[in-house]
């Protein structure tokens, strides 16, 4: 699988949405009731929905995020030599959570770093540390 990099709306045409959470300043992810590895909030743009509407969408049910700021920041392919989807990468800084509404993640965690154990081992990495030259790229 591979992942790549595009500036924010150079893509058009986006299947899913990633969001890249902090909760107190770490990395919150999400754990799947049917895995045991950790991964971003994130899913399929329904019909009719913008990008920023599925991605507080997923994070909410992904997460329990009810109060947080989110940014879009880049978009993002991932596929292989059959197929492939475009996307967009947001940011989320979340102030309060709930309980995860009753939906396909089990829980949620925060990290100081990335674990081991991501489900998307290929694309996470890259993501997050995309984020980082974007993040450091706005702030000069």
């Amino acid at each position: 699988m591979e992942c790549k990099i595009y500036p924010l709306n150079e893509l058009k045409e986006y299947k899913h949405v990633v969001i890249l959470s902090k909760y107190k300043g770490e990395i919150m992810l999400s754990r799947h009731k049917e895995r045991s590895t950790w991964e971003t909030q994130g899913g399929h743009i329904e019909k009719g929905e913008t990008p920023l509407e599925a991605a507080k969408r997923e994070l909410f049910e992904e997460s329990g995020a009810v109060k947080f700021k989110i940014t879009p920041i880049f978009d993002y392919w991932v596929g292989d030599d059959n197929s492939g989807g475009n996307g967009m990468v947001f940011m989320a800084e979340i102030k309060e959570l709930v309980d995860i509404p009753n939906s396909e993640m089990q829980e949620v965690k925060i990290f100081k770093e990335l674990p081991k154990n991501l489900t998307y081992k290929d694309i996470t990495p890259v993501l997050f540390e995309n984020a980082k030259i974007w993040n450091s790229q706005d702030n000069h």
